[in-house]
């Protein structure tokens, strides 16, 4: 990355959330948004069926203000579930999950190549951020196939720990060693072109949005 260049990130990584309260506003507000927008209505139209005036309804929705209990059921009621659904993501657990060195499990995943070790290092299920993301140890030896034609949704970040590889992005070619690492959009034809200095290992990260059921 061009030294000169800065970038504005949206995200403040030592950002602290607010208080219990405010955390459960917010959690309120975006599964009454979230189940408003899945049947089809407006926010006039709730509004009027819970008897409430649109600009109160806005502030529920940004988790900017406190619905008091008759609110929430009425809410509830218009919406089609239970009370309990409104505070589900705010009661809902946050998981973490430890793989200890070594203990990575081997697995293929769709569209493997031949030779190519991958260890997941971790897996989250469900998350409140609406993102996937896939740990994986990647380890190329002699066996392994060149193949610079990986395609998949998401964005992909990759660590070199050991060996180096001509690693095929689109129409760019780079050369990774030990400490270089490259972010991309998945969306693009990549992988291993050449194999240089043997074995070669990898971090890789892929993200990607969570999907939705119907």
């Amino acid at each position: 990355m061009n030294d000169q260049v800065k970038l504005s990130l949206k995200q403040n990584p030592h950002a602290v959330r607010g208080d219990k309260e405010r955390q459960l506003e917010v959690a309120i507000g975006r599964e009454v948004r979230l189940l408003r927008k899945s049947i089809g209505i407006t926010v006039a139209d709730l509004a009027t069926s819970c008897g409430l005036s649109v600009g109160m309804l806005s502030k529920i929705e940004n988790g900017l203000t406190s619905p008091s209990l008759t609110t929430l059921q009425a809410l509830a009621h218009a919406l089609g579930v239970p009370l309990t659904y409104l505070m589900r993501k705010f009661e809902a657990q946050r998981s973490a999950v430890q793989v200890k060195c070594g203990k990575g499990v081997e697995m293929e995943r769709r569209g493997t190549r031949s030779g190519h070790q991958y260890n997941l290092l971790g897996y989250l299920a469900d998350n409140s951020s609406g993102v996937m993301a896939e740990p994986y140890m990647i380890t190329l030896t002699d066996e392994s196939d060149e193949f610079p034609a990986f395609q998949h949704e998401g964005v992909e970040y990759l660590y070199v720990l050991e060996g180096t590889v001509r690693y095929r992005h689109g129409d760019e070619r780079f050369v990774m060693e030990p400490g270089d690492s490259l972010f991309f959009d998945a969306d693009a034809p990549h992988g291993p072109e050449t194999l240089i200095d043997l074995p070669v290992k990898y971090l890789s990260v892929i993200a990607y949005p969570e999907a939705k059921s119907n």
